[in-house]
C-alpha cells in the first residue's frame, strides 16, 4: 500500500492544488464570466427588441398573428440550424474571435431592421439577429465553463443571467424608447453591438492564450462524466439527451407563448396600451433572472435532476390559472411560472456536458440553438392557433405541454450528483 498509495495521494494533490499565481487566475476566472455576462446582456438585449417591436410592426405593417410568428422562427431558426454547426465545428477548431464576429452579425440585423419597410425585410432582419446568436452562444458557453473552475452551475447561471437581464431590458427601452420614437429608433442601440465587440476582443485575446493549456485537460477528461464517473453507453446518452430537448421543448414553447405574445394578450384581453404591457413583460423577464441565478446555485449543491423536476412540474398549477386571472394576478402567475421555469436551464445544460464530456461547443449549440428553434416553431404554430381560436386559446392550451416534465424520469442520475 506505501509506495503505490502515496504515490496516489501525490498525484491527486498535484492535480488538485492550484497554482502560485491562484489568487489572479480567480480574478481573471471571474473577470472573463463577468464579461461574457455582460455582453450576453447586450446581445439579448438587442435580440429582445424583436418580440418587443412586434405591437409596432403588426400595426405599421398591418400583420396577423400568423405572420408574427414567422418573425419569431425566421429569428430563432437561423440560430437552431446554425449553432449546432457552430458549435460542432469549433469543438474540433476553437475560434477565439468568432465571439466578435458574431456580434456583428447581430450589429447588421439591427441596423436592416430600423430600415425594414417590408415584411421579407423583416424577416431578413430577424434571420441575421438571429444569426449573431447562433455564433455568439456556443463559443460564448465553452468560454464561461473553461474560466468556471469546477463551479460549472454557477459560471453558466452567472453567463445566462446576463442573457436574461438584456431579455428583460429590451422591453423596458422598447416602451421608453422605441414605442416613443417608431421603428428608425433600433439604430442607436447598435452602439451596444460596438461596445460588445470590443469587450469580446478582449475576451478573445484571454481565450486565444488560454487555450494550448485547455486542450490536454480537455482530452484526459473526455472518457469520464461529470465527478469522474465512467461514461454511459451511447444508447443511454442519446436517450437522455433526447429527453432534454423534449424538456426544453415544453419549456420554450410555453415561454414563446409568454415572451412572443404576453403584451398582445394583454392589450387583447383587459384593454392595456402598449408601454402597460411592455412594462409586465419586463416583470415577467425579470423573473427569468432571479429564476436563473437560484436554479445555478442551487443546482450545484443537490444535484441537477432535483431542480429539473421542480422547474418544469412545479410551473404547471400555475401556468393552468393564468389565463384565468384578472389583469393583477396575470401579473403574479406570469412571474412565478417565469422563476420556477428559469431555474432549469442551466442544470438542464450542464447535466448535457457532464453526458458529453469534449462536446462543449456541439451541447451549447444543440440546447441554446437547436431547441430554442424548436421554441420558434412552437411560435409559428401558436400565432395560427391565436388568428383561428383567440389569443386565449393559447394560454389555455400550452400548460399542457409542461407534463412532457415527467421524462425527467428517465434520465440517468449520475452526472447530476452535486459536487462535494
Amino acid at each position: 500500500m506505501s509506495n503505490s498509495t502515496m504515490a496516489a495521494h501525490e498525484a491527486e494533490a498535484a492535480v488538485q492544488a492550484p497554482p502560485a499565481t491562484a489568487a489572479s487566475a480567480t480574478s481573471t476566472t471571474f473577470a472573463i464570466i463577468l464579461s461574457l455576462s455582460f455582453c450576453h446582456l447586450l446581445n439579448d438585449m438587442m435580440q429582445s427588441l424583436v418580440p418587443a417591436l412586434y405591437p409596432i410592426l403588426k400595426d405599421s405593417h398591418g400583420l396577423s398573428f400568423g405572420q408574427i410568428g414567422f418573425i419569431t422562427l425566421a429569428f430563432q431558426c437561423t440560430a437552431s440550424m446554425l449553432q449546432p454547426v457552430v458549435g460542432l465545428y469549433t469543438d474540433k477548431r476553437p475560434q477565439p474571435y468568432s465571439l466578435m464576429i458574431g456580434m456583428g452579425f447581430t450589429l447588421v440585423g439591427l441596423l436592416l431592421m430600423s430600415q425594414a419597410h417590408s415584411y421579407p425585410m423583416i424577416l431578413l432582419a430577424a434571420a441575421l439577429i438571429g444569426m449573431g446568436s447562433s455564433v455568439f452562444h456556443p463559443e460564448a458557453s465553452r468560454v464561461a465553463r473553461m474560466a468556471a473552475g469546477g463551479r460549472f452551475g454557477l459560471a453558466q447561471s452567472l453567463f445566462q443571467v446576463g442573457g436574461n437581464i438584456g431579455s428583460a431590458a429590451g422591453p423596458l427601452l422598447a416602451a421608453f424608447v422605441v414605442v416613443p420614437h417608431g421603428q428608425q429608433s433600433i439604430v442607436w442601440f447598435s452602439a451596444a453591438a460596438l461596445v460588445a465587440m470590443m469587450v469580446l476582443f478582449q475576451v478573445g485575446g484571454w481565450y486565444r492564450a488560454r487555450r494550448p493549456a485547455q486542450k490536454p485537460a480537455a482530452r484526459a477528461k473526455a472518457p469520464t462524466m461529470g465527478g469522474g464517473m465512467p461514461t454511459l453507453s451511447r444508447r443511454r446518452v442519446s436517450m437522455a439527451v433526447a429527453v432534454l430537448v423534449a424538456l426544453l421543448f415544453s419549456k420554450n414553447v410555453y415561454s414563446a407563448s409568454l415572451g412572443s405574445y404576453f403584451t398582445l394578450y394583454l392589450i387583447a384581453k383587459f384593454g392595456v396600451d402598449v408601454q402597460t404591457a411592455q412594462l409586465y413583460l419586463f416583470a415577467f423577464l425579470i423573473g427569468i433572472v432571479a429564476g436563473t441565478i437560484v436554479g445555478g446555485v442551487v443546482g450545484d449543491r443537490v444535484g441537477r435532476i432535483p431542480v429539473m423536476w421542480f422547474s418544469i412540474l412545479g410551473a404547471l398549477p400555475f401556468a393552468l390559472m393564468l389565463p384565468y386571472a384578472n389583469l393583477f394576478w396575470t401579473g403574479v402567475l406570469a412571474v412565478v411560472v417565469a422563476m420556477i421555469m428559469a431555474s432549469a436551464f442551466s442544470a438542464i445544460l450542464v447535466y448535457a456536458q457532464d453526458l458529453m464530456p469534449g462536446r462543449v461547443g456541439l451541447v451549447a449549440g444543440m440546447f441554446f440553438g437547436f431547441s430554442f428553434g424548436l421554441g420558434g416553431l412552437g411560435a409559428a404554430a401558436l400565432g395560427q392557433l391565436a388568428d383561428v381560436a383567440g389569443i386565449d386559446a393559447v394560454y389555455k392550451a400550452t400548460p399542457y405541454l409542461l407534463l412532457l416534465g415527467l421524462l425527467t424520469a428517465l434520465l440517468p442520475r449520475q452526472p447530476s450528483a452535486p459536487k462535494r
